[in-house]
This record gives C-alpha cells, sequence and structure tokens, in this order.
C-alpha cells in the first residue's frame, strides 16, 4: 500500500479543525513520552477526543478514505478461509469486493504487514484500505467471521454421540477468545457453543438442569426461560465436570453446593460468569449468571423513567443526605438501577462505597466491598468499616436484616447519601418492611428521602412490530381510552426469528417514585399503612406501576400483556 504522507501532523490537524486546543496538544504529548501509546490514543484514552475524530484527522493525513459504518458483502465468497484470530489480532477486514478490488477496513494505519499477507491470500486482487473504528471492525469479524458460527449447538451435540472426549483440560485463559477454540475436545467444544449461543441469543442467564432420563439445558432469555437444548443423559457429568473446571472448583465435590466464576471472551467481548452449582436428586443442577462487562453501560437516561419521574428522581438523588431505597423482587433491574446512580454521581470530588453481595459490575473510582459471610463479613460489619472510610455516598446491596437497617439509618442521619434495596411488591410497601425489621417510625421519617418500586418488561421487538386496534371492552378494562393510545391503536410483535419467534426484544424498567413528602412524614409517624400510604400519594398525582407500564403499553413500547404478567 503507497500512502502519501502529507506536510500536516495529527496534532495539527485536530487544532485547526477545533477537535482539540493547542494546550490539549502540549498535554497530550508530554503524556505521551511517559507511554508506549501513539499521540491518536492518548487523546482518546485522556478524553480529549474520540476515536472518530481521530481516524477522519489521519483520513486527511494519508488521503485514505474514512469510512463510518461498514456493509459487508462477500459475493463471491473469497473471505470464507480467513482465520478470524488473524483479523481480530490486526483489527483489520476485508468487507466488500467490486470487480478485481477488496476494500479492507483497518483501524491503524501504520500496521501495513496484515495488508502485505492478505495480498498473499488474494493475488489477483487489487487491495484497497480504508480507514473504520475499532468497535466497527470487530462487529464484522463477529458477526462474519465466527469460527463456529456454522457449527449449532445441536450440531455439536450429534458429533458427541460415540466420540471419545477428554474433560480432564485446563480452565480457558482470561484473555482467550472461545470462538477460536473449535478444534478443542468436544466436550469443551459443546461447553463453549452452549455459551456462545447464550450470549448471540442476549440470555442472562443458562440453566443446566438433570432429571431422571434427560439433560435440559435452558436460556433466561428477557426475563423467560426457555428450553434450548436436551444433550444425552450419559454427558451430564462431563458437561458439569467442564464448567467446574473452567470455575476452578473442586470436581471430585458433588454433595455441596459450590459458588465460582469464569471470565472468559466470546466474539471479542469480555464476558463474567457467575456459577452456582447446587446438589439435586438426579445430579448437580448449575445456573450460569452472563454478565457482559463489554456492552454493558449504567446510563439513568437508558432504563425507561418518564420525563417527569426522572427529573424527580434526579433531584432526589443530589440531597446531600438521607435514604433512597429501590425496591422489587429479584430480577427487577435493581442493582442496575443503583449502579446507573452511582456512576451519575461519581465525580472526583466525592468519596462513594460500596457493601455487596455479590459485585457484579467493577465501577472505576467507586470502593467496592464484597460480602463473606464465612469470615463474618456480613452487611452490617461491612457498613460499620465503610463509615470509618470517610464517604460520602454509601449504597448497600440490600438491607436484610435489623442491624444493617439501623447502621444505615445513621450514616443518613449524620450526613451521608444512603442507597440501598428491599424487597417489596411496591413503593409504600417498603416503609412498612423497616417497621417490621424493627426500625422505630420517627427514624424512618427522619432519615428516608423517597422509595422507588420497579419491574421490567419486555418491550416490542422492532422487527415484527405491529399495530392493532385494540376492543372498547379491552381498553374499559384497562382503564384507557382511545386518545390515550398512540395513533389510536396499541402494537404487539408477530414473532419473527430476530426475537427468536417471541415478539419481544429487550426490556425497559417500569416506576414508582414515592417521595417521602411532610404528609407522608406524618403518617408514618401515626403508623398508616401501606395501604393508606400508596392512595394518599396517588391521590396527590403518583404514577403506579401499572399506570407507568399501560403508559409504556400506550405508546407502543411493550404489550399489555408484559405489563399485567410483572405489576
Amino acid at each position: 500500500m503507497k500512502q502519501t504522507l502529507k506536510n500536516k501532523m495529527l496534532g495539527k490537524i485536530l487544532v485547526e479543525n477545533n477537535i482539540i486546543t493547542q494546550e490539549d496538544l502540549q498535554e497530550a504529548l508530554l503524556a505521551q513520552k511517559s507511554t508506549n501509546l501513539r499521540l491518536g490514543q492518548v487523546l482518546v484514552k485522556k478524553g480529549l477526543a474520540t476515536e472518530e475524530n481521530i481516524l477522519s484527522a489521519l483520513s486527511e493525513r494519508y488521503g485514505l478514505p474514512y469510512q463510518n459504518g461498514l456493509q459487508f458483502e462477500d459475493r463471491e465468497k473469497l473471505f470464507e478461509k480467513i482465520p478470524a484470530h488473524f483479523l481480530k489480532k490486526n483489527r483489520i477486514v476485508p468487507y466488500k469486493t467490486a470487480k478485481n478490488t477488496i476494500f479492507v477496513a483497518m483501524s491503524d494505519v501504520l500496521n501495513i504487514q496484515p495488508l502485505d499477507d492478505l495480498k498473499m491470500l488474494f493475488p489477483n486482487h487489487n487491495l484497497e484500505p480504508v480507514l473504520a473504528m475499532d468497535e466497527e471492525i470487530m462487529r464484522v469479524i463477529q458477526h462474519h467471521f465466527d469460527t463456529t458460527g456454522a457449527e449449532t449447538t445441536n450440531e455439536v451435540i450429534e458429533d458427541l454421540e460415540g466420540a471419545e472426549f477428554e474433560i480432564l483440560t485446563g480452565p480457558v485463559a482470561e484473555t482467550e477468545d472461545i470462538l477460536d477454540m473449535a478444534n478443542e475436545a468436544p466436550i469443551i467444544r459443546l461447553v463453549n457453543t452452549v455459551f456462545k449461543q447464550a450470549v448471540g441469543d442476549r440470555a442472562s442467564d443458562i440453566h443446566i438442569e438433570p432429571y431422571e432420563k434427560e439433560l435440559i439445558i435452558r436460556f433466561r432469555i428477557d426475563g423467560i426461560l426457555y428450553q434450548m437444548f436436551t444433550p444425552p443423559k450419559k454427558f451430564q457429568g462431563a458437561i458439569i465436570s467442564r464448567v467446574k473446571i473452567m470455575a476452578n472448583l473442586n470436581i471430585a465435590e458433588n454433595r455441596l453446593p459450590q459458588d465460582g466464576r469464569i471470565q472468559i471472551k466470546i466474539g471479542g467481548k469480555d464476558i463474567d460468569i457467575r456459577v452456582s452449582i447446587f446438589p439435586t436428586h438426579y445430579g448437580e443442577r448449575v445456573v450460569l449468571r452472563l454478565l457482559n462487562k463489554t456492552d454493558m453501560s449504567f446510563d439513568l437516561n437508558a432504563l425507561g423513567f418518564s420525563d417527569k419521574a426522572l427529573a424527580e428522581y434526579n433531584k432526589l438523588i443530589t440531597k446531600t443526605h438521607g435514604i433512597i431505597l429501590v425496591t422489587g423482587p429479584t430480577g427487577s433491574g435493581k442493582t442496575t438501577t443503583l449502579y446507573s446512580v452511582l456512576t451519575r454521581l461519581n465525580t472526583k470530588d466525592v468519596n462513594i462505597l460500596t457493601v455487596e453481595d455479590p459485585i457484579e459490575y467493577q465501577i472505576s473510582g467507586i470502593g467496592q466491598m464484597q460480602v463473606k459471610p464465612k469470615i463474618d463479613l456480613t452487611f452490617a460489619n461491612g457498613l460499620r468499616s465503610i463509615l470509618r472510610q470517610d464517604p460520602d455516598i454509601i449504597m448497600i446491596g440490600e438491607i436484610r436484616d435489623l442491624e444493617t437497617a439501623e447502621i444505615a439509618v445513621q450514616a443518613a442521619l449524620t450526613g451521608h447519601r444512603v442507597f440501598s434495596t428491599l424487597h417489596t411488591n411496591d413503593a409504600a410497601s417498603g416503609i412498612t418492611r423497616l417497621i417490621d425489621m424493627g426500625v422505630e417510625p420517627f427514624l424512618i421519617a427522619s432519615s428516608v428521602n423517597a422509595l422507588l418500586a420497579q419491574r421490567l418488561v419486555r418491550t416490542i421487538c422492532p422487527h415484527c412490530r405491529e399495530p392493532f386496534k385494540p376492543s372498547q371492552k379491552t381498553l374499559s378494562e384497562l382503564g384507557l381510552k382511545l386518545k390515550d393510545l398512540k395513533g389510536g391503536k396499541l402494537y404487539r410483535g408477530r414473532g419473527c426469528e430476530k426475537c427468536l419467534n417471541t415478539g419481544y426484544m429487550g426490556r425497559l424498567g417500569i416506576y414508582e417514585l414515592l417521595p417521602i413528602t411532610n404528609d407522608i412524614r406524618k403518617m408514618v409517624l401515626a403508623h398508616a399503612d401501606s395501604n393508606q400510604i400508596k392512595d394518599f400519594a396517588v391521590g396527590k398525582g403518583m404514577t403506579t406501576l401499572l399506570q407507568d407500564g399501560l403508559n409504556k403499553a400506550a405508546a407502543g413500547l411493550t404489550t399489555v400483556e408484559e405489563v399485567i404478567r410483572v405489576s
């Protein structure tokens, strides 16, 4: 590849295009001296420019086109034999052909060697390099150069029949991408393929369930369990042993529950897997919780709050002291909401500490403590230690007992912001739950600022979404009017390949926000029950979980059936 080196340097181009200032450039050049990074990498790392800014400037400097989005077209099937690991390692991907020209996207303009290697593979073609974002290149590689993509889990299971296999293989290294492990032993390949399919299907959990005559593997997708595979019963021990090896658990112990963790890469994405093994009559049952660290972001604006609720919640979380509780059953998104709050409040001038069980995601700039009951590191004991660490903001994974609740209250009364969760059905019931634990009503009235109840509803698949006109009877039963509906219609998913024929893809929250006003404080002191508090709050304009859900159904985001299911 011949490059035309223009006179202007990268930094000068960025300054002239008003991407950075001269001071920013000098700061980055100074920082670059102590690293092995290039100037563009330093600017991106320091947040002074985006990758897109850098690539656009490099495009101007080297005279190469910059491609914002890559559309994969391989009509001649030229690219089938290119090793995916070669493409991922070099961050390069051929994505289109036109006559005798192959267009190759690359994110590192100075990495010429991979282009020479591709030229040897395609001697009768001209290579036309273009610049593209690293994330876009990895997306194409993962989608079109998946080394195990042609092999489904069911095909791997069929290959197991009659095959000899070895399970006592070392755990997957943290840096190893399981999509590159197509030639491993059959059992290893099966487990890897199950993980790969689970991530591709957006599963949050994998259940491996032994029964008398069969072994069932189910995925939890958007909160609902679906049966996916039934491997032969005779491979049950080998599959579970492989999971144990990957999680560094005792493969000889099958009488006691065990918990562990697996860290793997799938298609360039970092996946953290929590492993729970539970002995049953027909063998060990395994539940794997998949946490996609690469794609996860914690943004309050993206959780599904209405504009009114979000504005009110933003005011409440910035109060300098007091408790804010998030309530709901297991799996209703409480932890995600709290992480999103902490991410928003995480600035250089505050000290944020948490005590959790377990720590699901590590957040940069926040001190997170893992509860360890075996060594008597409980929520209460951890919270006592946190208070000696000069915190401004404290997050408690869950208030489970009176001791933890009392320490949380004292922390709130002494000038700390405290966030935590409770398992209750609605917002007002959180007050009753604290009283049932033994917290005095006057302490609740003095320390609690708000309670937020939430659920997760599945959103309608955008690929097969279709409108329909509900009957007047249905509207009356729901308390809706035709004018409330977007275009006078409700929406549902027809079911398609992209949503696994469920009609749903993804989830969002429905919320019930109860600020503790002076009137509600008086009701708490007067020992009013949760129904009285809720009725009063609704009379003052509080939106209930059901109403918020119906509003989202009327707006075409979810279905009425889904709202009724969760609320």
